[in-house]
């Protein structure tokens, strides 16, 4: 019976080229074959390890609590109205920022209806406007507010948000798609 002739190979651990002894040989020594072994180990622990981190990762985001959620969902939603609203005055008070930069420092996404009083509308976009730190705290001028935020939307959208009472209780699965929708929002609007 005739043998099979046996092209050279290269080695998968040096540049070296070899005739292969075995028909499923990749190394050329034994030394090579050490490396390799090394190499493919490595390479299975850190997929492993890989792997791990995410089952972690989402055994973490299995536990979040609807406070947390709601706390991630509302910087997502906020990060992304002061991006909107960049270059646009405060809602409140017409002035606009020392900076250019819309960051949280001199900036607060402001309610016109609070989140406390009407959480049902707390990711409304309609109710949440770019406004200065200072004229997002305790005892803003509302008037002013209402009259600017009639000249952005107009006054069917005022009044519909004012007369707005119904109920409403987040689930864990609503605050994460808020969190996830407003997040992909705010990477295309800063593109």
């Amino acid at each position: 019976m005739l043998q099979p002739v046996r092209r050279e190979k290269k080695c998968r651990a040096c540049p070296t080229r070899f005739v292969p002894t075995r028909p499923l040989q990749v190394a050329c020594c034994p030394d090579c074959a050490q490396t390799l072994a090394r190499r493919n180990r490595e390479k299975a622990e850190k997929r492993a390890a890989t792997i791990e981190r995410q089952k972690t990762r989402a055994a973490l985001e299995a536990l979040k609590t609807i406070p947390q959620l709601i706390a991630e969902a509302d910087r997502a939603f906020c990060a992304w109205v002061r991006a909107r609203d960049a270059g646009l005055p405060c809602i409140c008070c017409g002035e606009t920022a020392q900076s250019a930069a819309l960051t949280g420092g001199e900036w607060d996404g402001g309610h016109y209806r609070s989140r406390g009083a009407a959480s049902h509308l707390r990711y409304n976009e309609d109710n949440c406007h770019a406004q200065l730190k200072q004229c997002n705290r305790r005892g803003w001028d509302l008037a002013s507010y209402r009259a600017n935020l009639i000249g952005r939307i107009g006054l069917e959208a005022v009044e519909a948000l004012e007369q707005d009472s119904r109920a409403h209780k987040w689930t864990r699965d609503e605050l994460r798609e808020i969190r996830d929708t407003y997040r992909k929002k705010l990477r295309e609007l800063l593109k």
